[in-house]
């Protein structure tokens, strides 16, 4: 990705000031605050006049007596109103993040699977957290820095012309000539700053695929050779990120060098003024102290200009996400989906993935009954799975439909068609939570006895009792803690517990032993009852049992039957069982 193109900066900036609109309220206090403190600096370098040729020039002890209570006057109320301003500006500043944050996460739960496909969930969490994080302080440098320098500019200014229009004129022409150092540094910076969150967002990437195969790592020996990879993406990160510094870096000496040449000129000509008689020590050095003053704001305005460039490079890419629009939303005048009564069934589908011009399913027709189990058996790579994907819509068929009852899928609301669905993989998702939450979230209203309920049908309930905190146990990230068999029970019974009329089993006892398969086989048995199931397996003595079993090859239907009769009419289904079941009677003959 490059640089945002120029015109979309001021787009870029009205979106950021959307969102601090409806704090405009403790934002207009914030300023009456600032503009409190920018007087108070101005009155600073005013009293440096009065004070100078007052006091220590004509010696007037009554206004020596005043100057203490002047001084410490002026630095309670710029205290305070400064201390007012900063805190408020940065709690809203914290709001609006929490509110960017929280939008992000709500816009990426209505994305559809194809997107989490194609974006690596390291990278899409360095957009959340990390470019969020920097967009805070582009929030912050437009609710106050800006501002707040600004106003402080403008009440010196007034001081400086107050003194000495002429030499005012004299000193400010080099205003000018700092705007333009600012403006092509924030423009390099903003380059910088967009190439390095990529690379941030790499390297956050590449962290979490280490740490999640971490056992694979180890089993092969590889810890040097992550290590080694991980170093590279940090080096380029690094080398970006000084990039930055240097240049940002550059910015206050330029900024400080070029305000010379306009004191350098304050300081002779009004040294010549004083020196000749036009002018009194006291306006001269009230002037010099308003121009110096005036000077820091330029300085510090530049700084948030770097910030400012560099939070525009996150806010691209925060908006770039927030912009991505779903291929599923929902019509408005979507109806919910009945209850299913009949049929589901496949009319002429035909799928290829957004990223291939394959097709992986072709003109797939399948009618599957209420209360049948089907079973979809192939080779790997056959088309099993995404068959089954495009019946909760997490895929849309390229060509064709999938109508429930006559009721095209596409036409509903995807609440209510997924609501009527319950799903069990071959890798059980579960979350860093309690074994009763991890259930409950089958049906988040569940009372306690329905949850022990349907960890007893899934043939939970006996392990789960027996650990630390029976159903209050923490089960660790992705069900660490819990074994194979283990895992698929608590899945199950999350799907018993949600009672859907259609159920979905993909390879939902490949992966585990015997004795653990013997288990779940069981609790699989109460949840696929008195429910349409589709099942995947690569195993044949898992489908045997089925209503009907559909072979599919190379994206295509090539046989449906039972097992008996698949295996004396469907070439394909007998070389499967052959492989399956000869192959292990050669492998315990040997």
């Amino acid at each position: 990705m490059g640089d945002a193109p120029k015109e979309n900066v001021v787009q870029l900036y009205i979106r950021l000031i959307q969102y601090i609109k409806p704090h405009w309220k403790p934002l207009l206090i914030a300023a009456i605050a600032t503009l409190i403190d920018s007087g108070v600096t101005g009155a600073k370098a005013w009293l440096v006049g009065p004070a100078l040729d007052s006091v220590f020039i004509n010696r007037d002890i009554s206004m020596l007596k005043l100057l203490p209570f002047a001084v410490l006057g002026l630095y309670f109320v710029g205290g305070l109103s400064s201390y007012t301003e900063a805190l408020i500006v940065r709690l809203v500043g914290q709001r609006i993040i929490m509110q960017m944050r929280n939008e992000m996460y709500r816009h990426l739960q209505s994305l559809p699977l194809s997107f989490f496909k194609q974006h690596e969930t390291g990278a899409l969490m360095s957009r959340i957290v990390n470019d969020v994080g920097l967009m805070q302080q582009s929030v912050s440098s437009v609710a106050k820095n800006i501002f707040s320098e600004i106003t402080k500019m403008l009440m010196l200014l007034i001081v400086v012309f107050s003194r000495d229009w002429q030499l005012a004129t004299v000193s400010i022409f080099v205003f000018p000539i700092s705007i333009y150092p600012i403006m092509r540094v924030g423009k390099i910076l903003r380059r910088l700053s967009r190439r390095g969150q990529e690379r941030m967002a790499e390297m956050n990437a590449f962290l979490r695929e280490s740490l999640s195969g971490m056992k694979i790592i180890k089993a092969f020996v590889r810890e040097e050779h992550q290590i080694q990879q991980f170093e590279e993406k940090n080096q380029n990160y690094f080398e970006l990120l000084a990039k930055g510094i240097r240049t940002d870096q550059m910015t206050s000496p330029l900024v400080e060098f070029i305000a010379s040449i306009g004191i350098a000129a304050v300081v002779f000509y009004g040294g010549h003024q004083v020196v000749t008689g036009n002018s009194t020590p006291g306006t001269f050095f009230s002037f010099l102290a308003a121009l110096i003053m005036m000077y820091e704001p330029v300085k510090r305005l530049s700084r948030v200009s770097n910030t400012l460039q560099q939070a525009l490079a996150a806010a691209v890419r925060v908006f770039e996400l927030l912009d991505t629009q779903s291929d599923m939303a929902d019509d408005e005048e979507a109806p919910l989906l009945p209850a299913v009564s009949r049929e589901i069934a496949f009319n002429h589908v035909s799928f290829a993935y957004s990223d291939s011009k394959e097709m992986v399913l072709k003109g797939i027709n399948l009618k599957v009954n209420v209360g049948e189990t089907l079973a979809i058996v192939g080779m790997s790579g056959a088309g099993k799975s995404t068959l089954v994907d495009l019946i909760p819509r997490f895929y849309d068929p390229t060509e064709g439909t999938i109508e429930i009852d006559g009721i095209d899928i596409r036409r509903v609301t995807l609440d209510s068609l997924r609501s009527q669905i319950g799903i069990v993989t071959q890798e059980s998702i579960l979350f860093n939570d309690t074994v009763k939450r991890n259930i409950a979230f089958g049906r988040l209203d569940a009372s306690e006895e329905e949850i022990i309920e349907a960890a007893k049908a899934a043939y939970a309930h006996h392990f789960i009792t027996k650990m630390g905190k029976g159903y209050e146990t923490m089960i660790g990230e992705g069900g660490a803690r819990l074994s194979g068999g283990e895992r698929q029970r608590v899945a199950i019974a999350r799907a018993l517990l949600k009672n859907p009329p259609i159920l979905i089993l993909d390879e939902a006892t490949s992966s585990l032993d015997i004795e653990s398969e013997y288990m779940v086989r069981g609790a699989l048995e109460n949840l696929m009852r008195n429910r349409t199931t589709f099942v995947i397996a690569h195993r044949l003595t898992t489908v045997i049992n089925a209503d009907r079993i559909v072979v599919i090859n190379n994206g295509s239907i090539v046989s449906v039957g039972k097992h008996s009769q698949l295996l004396s009419t469907s070439e394909q289904y007998a070389r499967i069982y052959e492989m399956q079941f000869k192959g292990q009677e050669e492998w315990w003959q040997s």
